[in-house]
């Protein structure tokens, strides 16, 4: 696999995108079409079409490994708790080994079980019963008439505005502690206090939308990093519906909308920009991404693709939670470039935290230092293969990226590469997609004002 733009300081790096080039190229004259679909909540299915080696002409080892990787990014794009593989009996089999309890995707089945409260399960078809696609996008977001509250929950403050009509005419941003405590009651006086606050410079209140870190599920808490410290049987008797309960208190049949922050700030990008097609990535602690469709609407995805995979290289580097190589979330964080920093020859005290470390190399890059900007570019190849992987599964016209990684002169150098990857693999998405780091324009809604805009008012 030759690469146009190398990842100057990884040379083993073997983008995603060029693997499903390669593969559909190597399988015109002797392939076989292979169906890729999960299932999540309410029978909404994502559907994805590929072709692969015949099944038993040498190259099964090939295709079940190709498949994994698509099927692991299909779960973490879209979610699911159902894989069906249609079209091959050999990699099908192959999956539902492997995506299993005790199966090399033990942590991706058992995540989802989690999330979607139904078991695992893989199934084999043959091409002619493969699920149909059913999409629970909707026009989500972008309503301001009425008198409205916006709650952005952040994991060291949180933020409310009360919006009438479009117009914010209160809001507040309060220090809290949710990650730092168990007792739910904590978390459930901070939201209804904030949502009252709010409230109180209002006639009436119409709608409430909230933002918020974490899987939510019909506006379920089902998987949320604020409530780190609250034990299993408070999260499921006290948590898991928090959301829905304070909206019960500030008025009955008041609607609500929950969604997770990161389709909220692409949300928001959306509503500044006065377009659509937004994938939103937030590069920090971990890889955080949310996406509006062409039409405007936020699809109801996982979006987590700090989990989907964009090296193909099995010598990749591992993240300890999944336990699965060359996913997101060691390229596009401050990991990604901690990693990077002895290959560029930059030695960091092991005593610093991740931040810290972060920051080194931040300042060197400030002084000019050619090492620490090697490091930006090779994240920035990266960025541009693997924006290019991304879009077989999203429709893209624009990419916003934020978080610590890419501010100041990094940032900017880790932009340059992404577009040079895409002008010179990816031409035809040249055409079509946009990279950008948010200016002031693009920054001027803000999150809990998104969030407010986030239900339709019955």
């Amino acid at each position: 696999m030759k690469l146009k733009v190398n990842a100057k300081l990884d040379g083993g790096f073997m983008p995603m995108a060029l693997v499903c080039r390669e593969m559909r190229e190597n399988t015109k004259d002797n392939g076989q079409d292979v169906i890729v679909a999960v299932e999540r909540n309410q029978g909404y299915t994502y559907v994805y079409k590929t072709r692969i080696y015949k099944d038993n002409t040498g190259h099964d080892e090939e295709n079940c490994k190709f498949i994994d990787r698509i099927a692991k990014t299909l779960l973490w794009v879209a979610g699911g708790y159902k894989i069906t593989v249609a079209g091959s009996k050999v990699v099908g089999e192959y999956v539902k080994n492997t995506f299993c309890h005790g199966g090399t995707r033990d942590f991706d089945a058992r995540f989802m079980e989690r999330v979607y409260e139904r078991p695992f399960e893989v199934v084999v078809t043959d091409l002619e019963n493969a699920p149909k696609e059913k999409s629970s996008a909707s026009p989500v977001g972008k309503h301001l008439d009425g008198c409205r509250i916006g709650f952005d929950a952040g994991g060291s403050d949180r933020k409310v505005s009360a919006v009438v009509n479009g117009e914010t005419v209160y809001s507040e941003e309060v220090v809290w502690f949710p990650k730092l405590n168990s007792d739910p009651n904590y978390h459930y006086e901070g939201i209804l206090n904030a949502m009252k606050t709010a409230a109180s410079h209002m006639p009436r209140v119409d709608a409430i939308g909230v933002s918020s870190a974490g899987v939510y599920i019909d506006n379920k808490i089902m998987v949320a990093s604020l409530f780190i410290k609250v034990n299993d049987d408070d999260f499921e008797k006290r948590v898991k519906n928090m959301y829905i309960d304070v909206a019960r208190e500030i008025g009955e049949n008041i609607p609500i909308e929950v969604a997770n922050d990161g389709d909220v700030t692409a949300l928001a990008g959306a509503m500044s920009l006065e377009d659509n097609g937004i994938l939103g990535i937030a590069m920090g602690t971990s890889e955080a991404a949310g996406y509006v469709d062409m039409d405007g609407n936020i699809t109801g995805w996982l979006n987590e693709l700090a989990f989907a995979p964009v090296d193909y290289n099995e010598g990749a580097m591992v993240d300890e939670w999944s336990g699965d190589y060359g996913c997101g979330v060691k390229y596009f964080s401050q990991d990604g470039v901690i990693k990077l920093a002895p290959y560029a020859g930059i030695e960091l005290d092991e005593n610093l935290s991740p931040a810290e470390k972060l920051k080194v190399v931040q300042n060197l890059m400030k002084d000019g230092d050619e090492r620490a900007k090697a490091i930006y570019e090779t994240i920035g190849a990266y960025f541009g293969y693997s924006l290019a992987y991304y879009a077989e599964f999203y429709d893209i016209k624009h990419v916003l990226i934020m978080g610590r990684v890419t501010s100041g002169d990094g940032g900017e150098i880790l932009l340059a590469r992404a577009r040079e990857v895409i002008a010179t693999e990816f031409p035809e998405l040249d055409k079509k997609m946009t990279l950008n780091i948010p200016d002031e324009k693009a920054r001027r809604v803000g999150q809990s004002v998104a969030a407010a805009s986030l239900p339709k008012i019955r």
